[in-house]
């Protein structure tokens, strides 16, 4: 907890953001040292700040921060109560923040929490982020034989792991891309009609969306647009899967196990123990009587779904449009803040998620950067968010 201000009427609001980057490595990719911050053009005339944190997560903390030392300069005071915490280990899942603030609730337990670590639709559109996907991550290994086996031998009488655990996980799907798991959807509501017609009006193309990366058709529910697969919606992936012979040349056997890893993105309220275990009942229902099945867990997490009646996020919306000239966008995001959730289900306390990240920022990636127009209005932008807060 960096500081607090009193003294300031309206809601209490805490300002969440994080120091910690992830590391620099390639190091020689970096053009210039990354810890040593410059501001510099790019070819179509855009200033930049280039260094790691650039983005995520310093320099989005820093428009708040601004925003507020621009109020005591102007006025001499704070608009509103105002509590701040910068920490040093989201980029490794808030380890420690976590009971730091359960021991702590009592204090913690304001009226909103604003947060800057999310992004812009695109660079001229502002966006607020009213959902965080959840995650389950299992690690799956089947093993039929007590060894691997020759397959001219033992071919089409033993069972074979990598056709059995293949099949298994292709059946997760139905033909309209929906997941099979029971009871999977059970917590995924379905978005407002004024919200899903602002997302249909964002024409997000698999031309737009997938044409980069060599793709065109969306593999995802068949019924739902391109922005509801990859933000609003939950997911089912095969992350890896292995067995066998994988090395050079030809070996022919039959392996005696197969591992996967798959995980799931969660939303609304789907309860990521839940998913986990009917993830496990789905394959061992499957699995023939005389193979056996291991699970492990690599995570669980849940979804974060923020109230669309929340008035800050009216107020949000309106000084977003004022300041960016475009009406501000509410999306979910297909990533995570660890700690947002807490603030949730801990403390009772909704956020307001806006970020001002582009798509081109390198985040995580060397050479990352932030250009310096969404430092200025983001600054700008907090000013008018904490002045019309300060007004309900």
């Amino acid at each position: 907890v960096v500081g607090k201000a009193n003294g300031a009427a309206g809601p209490r609001v805490l300002f969440y953001g994080h120091y910690d980057v992830q590391p620099v490595d390639p190091l020689n990719l970096w053009k210039t040292p990354p810890f040593e911050p410059h501001v510099e053009t790019l070819p179509d005339g855009r200033k930049i700040i280039v260094a790691r944190g650039a983005c995520d997560d310093k320099g989005q903390a820093m428009t708040f921060i601004e925003a507020c030392r621009a109020f005591k300069a102007v006025t001499g005071k704070l608009p509103l109560p105002i509590t701040t915490m910068i920490e040093g280990e989201e980029e490794c899942g808030s380890r420690n923040l976590f009971k730091f603030v359960r021991d702590n609730a009592a204090e913690f337990k304001l009226d909103l929490a604003l947060v800057c670590d999310t992004a812009m639709w695109d660079a001229a559109t502002p966006a607020i982020t009213t959902s965080l996907r959840g995650l389950v991550y299992e690690d799956v290994k089947i093993t039929c034989a007590d060894r691997d086996l020759h397959s001219g031998v033992f071919g089409g009488a033993a069972q074979n792991p990598l056709r059995l655990l293949s099949a298994i996980l292709g059946a997760m799907w139905d033909g309209y891309g929906r997941v099979t798991i029971p009871g999977f959807y059970d917590g995924v509501k379905e978005l407002p009609a004024d919200i899903k017609a602002d997302l249909k009006g964002l024409n997000l193309t698999p031309e737009k969306f997938l044409g980069p990366i060599g793709l065109k058709k969306p593999s995802g529910e068949k019924d739902r647009m391109l922005i509801e697969m990859v933000t609003t919606r939950p997911t089912a992936e095969i992350n890896g899967i292995i067995g066998g012979y994988t090395g050079e040349g030809a070996k022919t056997v039959i392996p005696g196990e197969a591992s996967a890893k798959v995980s799931f993105r969660l939303v609304g309220e789907q309860d990521p123990e839940k998913i986990r275990d009917a993830f496990r009942a789905f394959v061992r229902e499957r699995l023939p009587s005389d193979c056996r099945v291991e699970f492990g867990n690599f995570g669980l997490a849940p979804p974060l779904q923020l109230s669309f009646d929340n008035p800050a996020l009216n107020k949000a919306r309106d000084v977003l449009a004022q300041e960016w000239g475009h009406k501000a966008v509410t999306v979910g995001a297909g990533g995570s803040i660890p700690i947002v959730a807490d603030f949730k289900s801990v403390l009772g306390m909704d956020s307001l998620l806006v970020g001002f990240a582009l798509d081109d920022d390198r985040v995580h990636s060397p050479n990352e950067k932030f250009d310096l127009k969404c430092y200025h209005k983001g600054i700008r932008s907090w000013a008018r968010i904490l002045h019309a807060l300060a007004e309900a």
